[in-house]
């Protein structure tokens, strides 16, 4: 093996190493709360499109209101991510991992949701390191009663059978 070539296999170990530490950091971050511009920089680009459950939205601000929003939802939450397949090309890469996350109901029900699916992320590389640029969750399968959402959150099409509505 030549130094060239391993320059090429640490570069790729360290990208995959930065890349599953920041998602194992923003799953663990959902359940810390502190959901600020510093949150939003720390994880994603500034045109970042994510499609939740609770609906899709485009751009950094959005975003950061969207999580506040849907998170308010829950009194506590723990999300577990895993067998995550990461793929580098270049300055870009593509994640696909399984997650079971479980939500205990801030409406005072005591009730738990839990959902399971798939998480499909992309990131690019930017100065201050990989940042998520795209993701899409798509639930698999759910347990226990859903939130009830208020009337002007629009669920992803994936989700609005599983969403309960404010009523």
């Amino acid at each position: 093996m030549d130094t060239e070539e391993l320059r090429r296999q640490v570069r790729a170990l360290t990208d995959r190493a930065e890349i599953t530490d920041l998602m194992d950091r923003y799953l663990r971050s959902l359940d810390e709360g502190a959901f600020d511009e510093e949150w939003a920089r720390a994880f994603h680009t500034e045109d970042v499109t994510a499609e939740m459950p609770i609906g899709t939205v485009h751009g950094r601000p959005a975003l950061l209101a969207h999580v506040r929003r849907g998170m308010a939802l829950f009194d506590r939450t723990v999300h577990l991510g895993t067998n995550a397949v990461v793929e580098v090309d270049g300055d870009r890469a593509t994640v696909r991992g399984a997650q079971l996350n479980t939500h205990v109901l801030a409406d005072g029900s005591g009730g738990v949701f839990v959902s399971a699916g798939h998480a499909d992320t992309e990131l690019v590389r930017t100065a201050d390191g990989w940042r998520i640029s795209a993701s899409a969750l798509r639930v698999v399968w759910t347990q226990g009663p859903p939130p009830r959402l208020p009337d002007d959150f629009t669920p992803a099409p994936t989700a609005r059978h599983r969403a309960g509505r404010a009523g």
